[in-house]
């Protein structure tokens, strides 16, 4: 990130939903989204572009999709200042799409409408196709015509979803979760770390133990693996694997051994 910020170029970094693409609790995702704003501040960057993957984990539901971008968005445009900007890109997940075109069709457009919510800067369009193969000309133009009719809608004017109560309450807990981990990561740190988040091997070792941890993981080397979750009520959350009791990242970590 160093290199694009010595030369004035905006940054785009994907690590938070590659965590929701591996089943990762919410709150991991919303931690992971701050770590690499909060990086990119740290490395000089002064544009950085926040890309929010709608409808992921797939069966995401719009209300938590809200509630998860929102928490999202209130710890990264936390660290603007004059030298530091963050832009909103939104999206459709990429692993959502049906594989039934004409349901395809229906979920991008749903899923553009459900992003103008959180007011996007730029609106990354994903081809509908893209469940059955890669997007071509007449797949890529078909799908930016129905983001654009979703776009058109949602423009005329809608109720505010982001006040609705359920929302906001999954929001708060979301960020309390996620201020916890980033908590933990930095109380991992060996003695004469200035800055816990920005170092790699403090990172990597919040890997390695579970602090940041997704199902997809298991067997790998490098990190834990052991975190199981489930979708519960359209929410990716942690569960006690025998008995599918839903968790807190307190109760998870401590399950782990952690905390």
């Amino acid at each position: 990130m160093g290199w694009y910020a010595s030369k004035g170029l905006p940054v785009e970094v994907n690590d938070s939903h590659q965590w929701s693409l591996r089943d990762a609790p919410d709150a991991v995702a919303v931690a992971a989204a701050f770590l690499a704003a909060y990086n990119a501040k740290k490395a000089g960057v002064s544009t950085y572009v926040a890309q929010y993957m709608f409808n992921n984990p797939r069966g995401t539901s719009p209300r938590n999709d809200l509630a998860k971008m929102s928490a999202k968005i209130e710890l990264i445009e936390g660290l603007q200042n004059g030298s530091f900007r963050a832009l909103r890109e939104a999206r459709t997940g990429l692993n959502s799409l049906p594989l039934d075109m004409d349901q395809a069709k229906g979920h991008l457009g749903s899923s553009i409408h459900t992003v103008m919510a959180i007011r996007p800067d730029i609106v990354h369009v994903v081809g509908y196709s893209e469940a059955n193969y890669q997007v071509g000309p007449k797949e890529l133009v078909e799908s930016c015509r129905i983001a654009q009719g979703a776009i058109r809608n949602a423009l005329l004017g809608m109720p505010d979803p982001l006040a609705d109560e359920a929302v906001r309450a999954r929001k708060a807990e979301l960020l309390g979760e996620a201020r916890f981990l980033l908590d933990e990561i930095r109380g991992i740190a060996e003695k004469g770390v200035p800055d816990p988040w920005t170092d790699p091997h403090t990172l990597a070792r919040a890997v390695k133990m579970g602090i940041l941890d997704a199902p997809h993981l298991f067997g790998n080397p490098t990190a834990c693996g052991r975190t199981v979750t489930r979708m519960v009520e359209g929410a990716s959350r942690a569960v006690e694997p025998s008995t599918g009791k839903a968790l807190s990242e307190h109760e998870r970590l401590r399950w782990l051994g952690i905390a």
